[in-house]
């Protein structure tokens, strides 16, 4: 599927919900718990559940990146599914350290 930066996804099968801060327009297999992201107009099957060896979890208000693809999604409702590009799980991204004040 195309991501576009501005992009508002919901996962399939937990509650997690996602913008796109950072895209490249190509195509890429965005997944939530095993399975593809969908549109926000999508409706979720509430008995769905997580893949569980994709099942960690995010963080509300984190955001995930894949410095390869030069993806990165900002958590706007948190759910029990792991994002991924394809089975490949996506890291935490690090804050930036804050310039010293001497």
């Amino acid at each position: 599927m195309e991501i576009k930066t501005g992009a508002r996804m919901r996962s399939a099968v937990c509650a997690t919900e996602v913008i796109v801060v950072r895209a490249t327009g190509a195509d890429v297999d965005l997944r939530c718990g095993g399975q593809a992201m969908t549109p926000m107009t999508e409706v979720r099957d509430p008995e769905a559940s997580p893949d569980p060896e994709l099942a960690g979890g995010n963080a509300m208000g984190k955001r995930y990146a894949d410095e390869v693809l030069g993806l990165e999604l900002l958590i706007t409702k948190a759910g029990a599914g792991t994002l991924s590009i394809g089975t490949t799980p996506i890291e935490l991204k690090d804050a930036k350290p804050l310039p010293s004040s001497d």
